[in-house]
């Protein structure tokens, strides 16, 4: 076989032709790998389709509210996409597989290292969205995407280390000979919505405790009938929205300044985002009143089978009727009389106080980090450098606690 060569002069000569151009490529180049694309180039009725095959749900990446996230939020817009997509024969894409909505670790966490990080969607659950009949081929082909990045490891931040989602990523990963790294692990409140909700409530509450909450609600009808009201349709939940802004605004959130109503992209973002899922039927705004007077109120995510409690608001003139526990024991009521949802995830921290003793089972989550190659030492460095960064969080919000305690005194 003849090699065909390139005489030294003529080599010469191409490289100070295009030597500036081929520089100028290789800034171009290294920018677009520092990246993930813009989430909008997922088209919507694609990403809507996934969601409705996902192997397991995730209400915060629904494109409703996660578009309206990235678009407003302080703090959380700019959101790229990590896709995956099923192929033809002369690999065009012919269906979304698996989405990952991604920001670089340095948008995350100001950590100037090569790692892509789920994106915050203002709600406590990142696990992707993975085709359930693809799921291994949506995980590997998410990392082959997120590898042409220049990433060296994936970040998954409050993913559901139980669900068939994390087992799908397992899987993928021990065939890569990969092994991933649980950074950090904690226990949150869900409910198990396929069961009676009067009899759950009996043996979450006890006797004791549903008798002096049936007292409190007595005590709030002196007030007027105390009634559940659930907003569905897109004028009602838009309507209801407003109750439920001024309800948050008006209490210890709005003291502190971070109701959603006192942000303007926060605002926006929540007013899009209610609306868009309401479209599809996939979000309720939750009201309690007394007589006329709503006293409590909050926003639910429905995706698949599962309820996401995304937020509350109260009226804390009324505290002392507990408002908030009420509104939750008419939701749970509500949710498990709904034969199309069978568990909520309560998306509260771990350990909550209002809604811990009244859900009683619960979801793991966690922290995962993919590394994207085998044996390769940065991920070790990565791992420190997040350790690092979730330890000087810790202590930053233990000293916020305990001011917040001096000033009660």
């Amino acid at each position: 076989m003849a090699t065909i060569t390139q005489s030294a002069p003529r080599r010469a000569e191409a490289r100070d032709r295009h030597g500036r151009a081929g520089e100028a490529r290789g800034r171009s180049n290294d920018a677009a790998r520092a990246a993930p694309a813009p989430l909008t180039s997922i088209a919507a009725s694609d990403w809507a389709d996934l969601a409705e095959r996902a192997i397991e749900p995730n209400g915060y990446y629904l494109p409703g509210w996660e578009l309206a996230v990235s678009a407003f939020a302080p703090g959380r817009s700019g959101a790229g996409a990590i896709a995956a997509w099923r192929t033809d024969s002369d690999c065009e894409p012919t269906c979304l597989i698996g989405l990952l909505p991604a920001v670089t670790l340095w948008q995350a966490f100001k950590i100037p290292l090569p790692a892509l990080v789920n994106a915050d969607a203002y709600g406590t659950l990142g696990t992707p969205l993975l085709d359930r009949d693809d799921a291994d081929l949506a995980m590997a082909r998410l990392m082959k995407q997120a590898r042409l990045t220049g990433a060296r490891a994936i970040l998954l931040r409050n993913m559901s280390l139980d669900g068939p989602a994390m087992q799908a990523i397992a899987a993928t990963l021990r065939v890569q000979d990969l092994q991933p790294q649980i950074l950090q692990r904690y226990q949150r409140a869900a409910l198990d919505a396929g069961r009676d909700g009067e009899a759950l409530l009996r043996e979450a509450l006890g006797t004791k405790r549903l008798k002096e909450l049936r007292r409190q609600h007595n005590r709030l009808a002196d007030h007027g009938e105390v009634k559940f009201e659930v907003a569905c349709t897109p004028q009602e939940v838009a309507s209801a929205l407003e109750i439920f802004l001024a309800l948050e605004a008006s209490g210890w959130k709005g003291a502190r300044g971070t109701a959603l109503s006192q942000r303007e992209g926060d605002a926006r973002f929540i007013r899009q985002a209610t609306s868009a899922l309401a479209e599809r039927g996939q979000c309720e705004i939750i009201t309690l009143r007394a007589g006329t007077l709503p006293v409590a109120a909050g926003v639910v995510l429905r995706h698949q089978q599962r309820a996401f409690f995304f937020k509350i608001g109260i009226d804390e003139n009324f505290a002392k009727f507990s408002p908030g526990v009420q509104l939750t024991l008419e939701l749970t009521r509500h949710l498990c009389a709904d034969l199309e949802i069978t568990s909520a995830d309560s998306t509260a921290h771990q350990g909550h106080k209002m809604i811990d003793p009244i859900w009683r089972a619960r979801i793991t989550i966690g922290d995962v980090l993919i590394p994207l190659r085998p044996r390769d030492p940065m991920v070790a460095i990565i791992a420190a450098a997040l350790k690092t960064h979730n330890g000087l969080l810790a202590a930053a919000r233990g000293t916020v606690r305990g001011a917040r305690s001096l000033l009660r005194r």
